[in-house]
């Protein structure tokens, strides 16, 4: 290789590892596992980061995070499913500048048999993995209409396929993936590029969640299905798919649903 070409390559290197120099993101459920990897991956190449979620230590934590990597950094508590909360959030994130990108990572989940999921249950899991990822979208939309961006949405392979003792977190998620679609088709001609991730088994505290509520009888089969023999991945992993889909690298993608879930769904 000629000392042109070598020059060349790292160039695209040193370019690539700051894809989001002077841009500003937001990032969802920024507390732990993807949210938190996401956060300290968009710093780690160049964002400024406004960071949300509800748990205010948490948050704070992160905030400190981003900040040591030599980032800009604003903390929003914010209840992502409360209409109000969210504007408020948005406005305050203002303070760095227009928002480019928009990771939608917050969400909960577990399990619990559909003849008896409470329908507070229900109403939970789809207010903040549903309604949530859309109030967030929608109250960032202006700024991202006025001068372009990428949204990335987290499915998940729960969205794609049926999973036994997931009606409420399945419907959830299924409805992002066809949020994403949709928001995808209504703003493709005006730069805005929305996509999604379907991870399969993470590492976070949000598999504690699922696995703690395993109703009492559960057969494993339905279990076996969801599980991959590649075993769990790490939240950084997720983070960087996510990284790759706010990027311009991804330029002509939109309305796609890129499944990081060891072969799950193959």
């Amino acid at each position: 290789m000629s000392a042109q070409q070598t020059t060349e390559t790292d160039n695209r290197a040193d370019k690539s590892q700051r894809r989001f120099e002077g841009k500003v993101a937001l990032v969802t459920g920024v507390g732990s596992g993807i949210g938190r990897a996401t956060a300290l991956r968009f710093a780690e190449e160049g964002a400024d980061v406004a960071c949300l979620d509800i748990q205010k230590k948490a948050l704070d934590e992160t905030v400190e995070q981003v900040a040591a990597l030599g980032a800009s950094a604003v903390g929003m508590e914010c209840d992502i499913s409360d209409e109000e909360s969210v504007k408020n959030a948005i406005d305050q994130a203002a303070v760095l500048g227009r928002i480019q990108v928009v990771a939608n990572v917050a969400g909960v989940g577990g399990f619990h048999n559909a003849h008896d999921v409470p329908i507070s249950t229900w109403n939970k899991m789809i207010g903040i993995n549903l309604t949530g990822t859309f109030l967030v979208t929608r109250a960032t939309l202006p700024a991202l209409l006025a001068g372009g961006g990428a949204v990335v949405n987290v499915a998940s392979t729960a969205g794609l396929i049926g999973s036994a003792y997931s009606a409420a977190y399945c419907a959830s998620k299924g409805g992002v993936v066809m949020l994403t679609k949709a928001l995808a088709v209504e703003y493709a001609d005006k730069g805005v590029r929305f996509n999604a991730v379907a991870p399969g088994g993470v590492q976070t505290p949000l598999l504690g969640e699922f696995a703690s509520s395993l109703p009492e009888g559960a057969d494993a089969k339905h279990l076996y299905k969801i599980i991959s023999r590649m075993g769990y991945c790490q939240p950084e992993d997720v983070a960087t798919a996510i990284a790759f889909l706010a990027s311009d690298e991804s330029y002509y993608t939109t309305g796609a649903i890129l499944s990081i879930d060891g072969g799950i769904t193959a």
